[in-house]
């Protein structure tokens, strides 16, 4: 079955203040391209529309004017965390089968992963509403599919005061899969300066 034919869409939250490093992480280049841009023309291959969840709408509006089924998101207000920012945006999405989550500062994303892990998303239970990459015990939400089911599910779980990702996937319906050394270095986002440093060696 092929990708687009389970109305797969991505969502990247790029609505953080990047504090740590310094600028906006949005904007940093990777070998020549925008990182918000280059994760999501990764993303528009294997997914019919990408949008963008974000409160600097205006200056990634001009970043992304001539990138194909690509729609941005007002993020009424930001800095409130991924999960947050993650259960805001559902209410902006239109209907899908799938979600692909990502954050907005994966450098090394590759479509071609992309591509195979959701090419196993037809044969998940009807039941799974997350199937979510997990590396030394922790999940990868940043880098994973949600079904638009968990809304509810994730409404409650903040309105008692959740925050943590891996928290509410630990109580969710969700399905961990193991990662590969060369799938984990996708993974790998950049918080710091430094971070950028090392993946650039």
């Amino acid at each position: 079955m092929e990708t687009k034919s389970l109305n797969l869409i991505a969502l990247i939250l790029a609505g953080g203040n990047s504090s740590r490093m310094g600028r906006d992480k949005a904007l940093i280049p990777w070998e020549g391209t925008p990182l918000l841009r280059r994760v999501g023309e990764v993303a528009g291959r294997c997914c019919s529309q990408v949008y963008v969840f974000a409160s600097r709408s205006q200056s990634y509006s001009t970043l992304l004017q001539d990138c194909p089924n690509f729609s941005i998101l007002e993020e009424a207000t930001s800095g409130r965390g991924p999960l947050v920012a993650f259960a805001d945006a559902l209410t902006q999405l239109p209907p899908a089968d799938w979600i692909l989550l990502l954050a907005c500062d994966l450098p090394q994303l590759d479509s071609a992963i992309l591509q195979q892990w959701a090419a196993q998303l037809p044969q998940l239970p009807p039941d799974t509403l997350a199937w979510v990459p997990c590396r030394d015990g922790f999940w990868e939400p940043l880098c994973a599919f949600y079904r638009p089911a968990l809304k509810p599910h994730l409404e409650a779980f903040i309105a008692a005061g959740g925050r943590s990702f891996q928290d509410f996937l630990s109580d969710l319906p969700a399905v961990a899969f193991p990662v590969k050394e060369a799938e984990a270095r996708m993974l790998r986002n950049c918080n710091v300066p430094d971070d950028l440093r090392e993946m650039n060696r």
